[in-house]
């Protein structure tokens, strides 16, 4: 009994030791975990602004098949799209840090929503926010740095919980042997030292004991250059405008908008910045709008996700047709809607219940195939745009370059509803053909056992 007591008061001042010593109001503390996770998105976002993955959007990512086909075949529409989604991403960061700004001490942290507004508008950097393309690479190893340290913490401090939960265990216990008990209890008392320990120096390292003057401060620097980068890769404003402390030209291939002397050619958000006061319209404003899918598109009805998942189903039918059951075909086709149960009974309207030619089979599986390979693509991208986003607040991984416009989000709704019909239509041919074949080579086989059986 006085050995538990002990134990108890031991780690009741194990627990609340470390903790007194560096909890302060104006550090960050638990914070320091989704901070670690807005610095890994604003990460992610200048990388995707590089010189090598803007080249890349410009020249492979708009020019995917499937995206021509049923997204859209205008550049200045899609890039568009790509500029507004980028500046969707980092408006929502920037919301984010202007909530954790109001704990700062610096007045103007704590105005950093105003001024952020204000530099997206009209361009104005009162507090010179905006650094050099060699100062934000520096912060971004000094924020990466923080995030993988940050994230090490993390994990430790979940294993220190276990090891807490196990001693309690471990005291609860009602063992036999009670020296072994008092041992395995003493062996974990250590380990947890150990792991408080280990906390404490990452404590030290990550962004928990940074202040949220600091940590704000860095985080509103790099919105500031971020937002500054769109504006330059994305030619968005007047020409020459563009913050001093950024290079004022990228490589000739890296910049999106062309080279045209008239800057209505590269307005893809909100036109010229100079005009947003006129308009009546903010930056973010404006940027939204570009966002919202069109009528005719799988965004606006709903059915972006729904028909991700019927095509991804029927990809993995085409796989292996001759596993296709009855029961596979009646969730299929409980998975159509109305419209596309309509087109596929027209379609198959007179068609013979026969399907045995093995050429007409072998022309379908081509036409399924030429189709599943540039539609697929958006489907799986669709899927994993959208786990993506369900996902991203448990974790401080970056996202991978999954944009909307190569997704079925932006999709023409009558255009995909057709190549899905025309899947159907096929899958419909060729799992009929796979099932007569494999009837027709069963009647075959037990034909044959019977006549050998007879002659013997």
């Amino acid at each position: 009994m006085a050995l538990e007591t002990w134990l108890i008061k031991v780690k009741s001042a194990i627990s609340n030791g470390f903790d007194s010593k560096v909890a302060k109001k104006s550090n960050s503390g638990v914070l320091a975990f989704e901070i670690a996770g807005l610095m890994s998105k604003l990460l992610h976002l200048w990388k995707s602004l590089s010189d090598k993955n803007i080249i890349r959007l410009r020249n492979e990512a708009i020019s995917v098949e499937g995206v021509r086909k049923i997204v859209s075949n205008d550049d200045t529409f899609l890039l568009g799209l790509a500029c507004a989604e980028l500046v969707e991403n980092l408006r929502l960061v920037a919301n984010s840090v202007s909530r954790i700004s109001s704990r700062c001490h610096d007045h103007n942290l704590r105005s950093f929503d105003r001024f952020f507004a204000e530099f997206a508008d009209a361009g104005r950097d009162p507090n010179n926010w905006v650094l050099s393309f060699k100062e934000m690479e520096a912060k971004n190893k000094k924020m990466d740095r923080f995030v993988t340290a940050t994230a090490t913490l993390h994990r430790e401090m979940d294993e220190l919980s276990i090891m807490e939960n196990g001693l309690r265990k471990a005291l609860q216990c009602k063992e036999n042997e009670v020296p072994i008990k008092q041992q395995k209890i003493i062996d974990l008392q250590q380990k947890i030292l150990w792991q408080r320990q280990e906390i404490k120096y990452l404590k030290g390292r990550s962004l928990w004991n940074r202040s949220f003057d600091t940590t704000v401060s860095l985080l509103a620097r790099s919105i500031f250059t971020v937002l500054a980068r769109i504006k330059l890769v994305f030619g968005i404003g007047n020409h020459g405008k563009f913050p001093a402390s950024l290079p004022r030209s990228l490589s000739a291939s890296a910049a999106v908008y062309p080279s045209d002397p008239n800057p209505n050619s590269c307005d893809f958000v909100s036109g010229p910045l100079t005009t947003n006061k006129d308009s009546g319209h903010g930056f973010f404003e404006s940027n939204s709008k570009m966002l919202k899918p069109p009528p005719s598109t799988l965004g606006a009805a709903a059915l972006a996700l729904h028909y991700a998942n019927l095509i991804i189903v029927m990809e993995k039918m085409m796989r292996s047709p001759q596993l296709v059951g009855c029961d596979a075909r009646d969730d299929l086709y409980s998975m159509l809607p109305r419209s596309i149960r309509s087109s596929l009974r027209g379609r198959l309207k007179g068609v013979g219940f026969s399907a045995t030619d093995p050429a007409l089979a072998g022309e379908w599986r081509e036409a399924l195939g030429k189709i599943l390979r540039w539609l697929s693509p958006l489907a799986h991208n669709m899927i994993k745009w959208q786990s993506e986003r369900s996902f991203e607040q448990q974790n401080l991984m970056p996202k991978t370059n999954v944009l909307l416009l190569q997704t079925l989000f932006f999709a023409n709704k009558e255009k995909t509803e057709a190549a899905i019909t025309e899947l159907l239509v096929g899958l419909n041919y060729i799992c009929r053909f796979e099932r007569e074949m494999n009837a027709k080579a069963l009647l075959e086989c037990t034909f044959l056992n019977m006549t050998a059986a007879s002659s013997s």
